[in-house]
């Protein structure tokens, strides 16, 4: 990310040096090492991403009211003085192709420091519904990959969140039961692949799911299947930050 490797080599240099001059760091200056600054948040994806975002600039609005949201309220609010930007795209029904379209726009342009993803679930839904014009799974990892190389491109440094996709037998998700848990499946398997691949910080949703089931019927962190409600999208921003601290230290401040 934005000299955030470099800027620590220093920092730590500095304080070996200090040490050898016999001078005592403070403990909390030393935590303080740890934050990173500076870093534009990106989320991407379909309508669990998309929360109902607003499309203009009013910041009311503008990261919806989904688990992007959640993330983006509880970091910008405990770490003001970071100066973070947060950006939410995600958008409802998009499928890979839908977002290798809009790329460069709507990601590339906006040079994500790090970027969450989440998509899959209409492509699946896609090869339900018209099989004969939906991407397969091939055509899933080789739009999945072209996506991330072209952030690699961009930015070297990048730091990619992978969210793996779900989808529970609830309402509508019944009919077709077997496709819709295979191919989800499937596809779970290609985004785990992907992130040990380029390094990325993933994120297991549907385990996170299967646990919260055991506390409350499905419908109530998941309504139809796919889209969470507002219980389940809490869970999700709470297991984003716990795997994103990590990578991002400054994170562990939060204990879930």
């Amino acid at each position: 990310m934005k000299n955030i490797f470099s800027r620590r080599v220093f920092l730590q240099s500095s304080a070996i040096s200090a040490f050898l001059m016999g001078l005592k760091i403070n403990s909390v200056a030393a935590s303080n090492l740890e934050m990173e600054t500076k870093l534009t948040f990106l989320f991407q994806g379909d309508s669990i991403t998309d929360g109902n975002r607003g499309r203009n600039t009013d910041p009311n609005h503008i990261m919806g009211h989904g688990y992007a949201y959640g993330v983006a309220s509880r970091i910008g609010a405990d770490f003001p003085e970071a100066g973070f930007t947060f950006y939410n795209r995600g958008i409802s029904g998009n499928r890979i192709p839908d977002l290798q379209k809009r790329w460069k726009e709507e990601t590339l342009d906006l040079k994500p420091d790090v970027l969450s993803l989440l998509i899959g679930i209409n492509d699946v839904n896609a090869l339900i519904r018209k099989p004969e014009e939906a991407p397969n799974l091939e055509q899933f990892e080789i739009g999945y990959r072209d996506l991330l190389d072209q952030c690699k491109q961009n930015n070297p440094d990048i730091l990619f969140v992978l969210g793996i996709p779900f989808v529970y037998a609830i309402k509508g998700r019944k009919d077709n039961w077997d496709i819709w848990q295979k191919e989800t499946n499937t596809r779970a398997e290609v985004v785990k692949k992907l992130a040990k691949e380029y390094d990325a910080v993933l994120i297991d949703y549907p385990s996170m799911f299967e646990k919260a089931f055991k506390n409350a019927p499905d419908e109530y962190w998941v309504w139809d299947g796919i889209h969470p409600t507002v219980f389940g999208h809490e869970l999700m921003a709470r297991e984003w930050i716990k795997a994103v601290s990590k990578r991002l230290k400054f994170l562990k401040k939060y204990k879930y």
